[in-house]
């Protein structure tokens, strides 16, 4: 299964990540950080990845 990964010097710290999949994406000092790759499956990690306005999100 991939896991999301946050590249952090794309990131901008929307939070719309952490809004859409808080099981997975966290806000920390203004940047997202993935803190559970293994709860894709409680929320929707490609919908979180779809709303960043800057693609900094990925699946690896």
């Amino acid at each position: 299964m991939a896991v999301p990964v946050v590249d952090m010097d794309l990131c901008i710290g929307c939070g719309s990540c952490s809004e859409v999949c808080p099981e997975v994406f966290e806000m920390r000092d203004e940047k997202a950080w993935v803190i559970a790759p293994d709860k894709c499956d409680t929320c929707d990690c490609q919908a979180a990845a779809d709303t960043c306005p800057v693609e900094a999100i990925k699946f690896e």
